[in-house]
């Protein structure tokens, strides 16, 4: 059983409205970046640590810079919390 985390094609499909149009030269594999930018993310990893089943630590870098200067990963917790019917309160009790 492996440790890492693969976004599934439901996921996948619901996040695709929010990619950015690919200009010239196709991106590499989306599901295998960006399942490789949460699984840093989520473990408090260097980039260089990420496992090399995601691809060149600098391809991850490079697409969570970019994606994240242009607004994209707003724009898919905005349209992702949108869907959300129901409103909820988050209480975090730090004692």
């Amino acid at each position: 059983m492996s440790d890492l985390y693969w976004l599934t094609d439901e996921q996948m499909a619901r996040l695709e409205p929010f990619f950015p149009k690919s200009h010239g030269k196709p991106r590499v594999d989306d599901r295998r970046v960006l399942s490789g930018i949460i699984f840093v993310n989520r473990n408090g990893l260097r980039w260089r640590d990420a496992p090399a089943a995601y691809g060149p630590h600098k391809t991850l870098y490079n697409r969570w810079k970019r994606w994240s200067e242009a607004g994209v990963f707003v724009r898919m917790m905005e349209g992702l919390s949108g869907a959300q019917t129901e409103r909820r309160t988050v209480m975090i009790d730090a004692t």
